[in-house]
């Protein structure tokens, strides 16, 4: 199994960018326009790639099964964050719970889809997200996992590896989690 790599999947809403908060519930942003990235991301991206990690977007957005976003509009909001933080891929799951598919979070499917496409050590990598389902994508893949804390009340029913405030006070964890050490420390 030479040759593979470790990755940090990133969950996108909540992670790399502020989701738009309506009625108390987190909401993507509805155009590039509304794209407001996350305190300490940029930063913390440049920080991990410095240190060899491969940096890959797994996201849900089932506002395209739903019919409420579009996908132009979704993919422009991943090529603005692909561009900004300089994102080796994005994955999209754009389908509802109803779907029935094998990529929507917490199924592992973007992971291991990824994993194939970029020859990626699953076992060396990490899953950031703010949710549970993010955390349980991680593990049902094999992968250490870290919780980004969230204002709301969604209930975590799945523990995860390590539990910040955001994806920068994360990066020493995952520095050593992923075995890529002080190299990508921040700055």
């Amino acid at each position: 199994m030479s040759g593979l790599r470790p990755a940090v999947f990133l969950d996108r809403d909540g992670v790399l960018n502020q989701p738009l908060v309506r009625d108390g519930v987190p909401h993507p942003p509805a155009s590039v326009a509304d794209l407001v990235l996350a305190p300490g991301a940029e930063a913390a991206c440049r920080a991990l790639r410095r240190a060899g990690l491969l940096l890959i977007v797994v996201t849900n957005q089932p506002d395209l099964a739903r019919g409420t976003a579009e996908r132009e509009v979704v993919d422009a909001i991943n090529d603005r964050l692909r561009r900004d933080l300089r994102l080796d891929d994005v994955f999209v799951c754009a389908h509802d719970d109803a779907d029935g598919c094998a990529c929507r979070k917490p199924l592992p499917g973007l992971l291991l889809d990824a994993a194939r496409r970029w020859n990626v050590r699953l076992g060396g990598s990490v899953m950031v997200g703010d949710r549970w389902r993010d955390v349980e994508a991680g593990r049902r893949a094999g992968c250490a996992t870290v919780l980004v804390r969230r204002d709301d009340d969604e209930p975590t029913t799945t523990a995860a590896g390590h539990v910040a405030a955001d994806l920068g006070e994360a990066v020493p964890w995952i520095l050593r989690e992923t075995g890529a050490g002080a190299a990508g420390g921040m700055p």
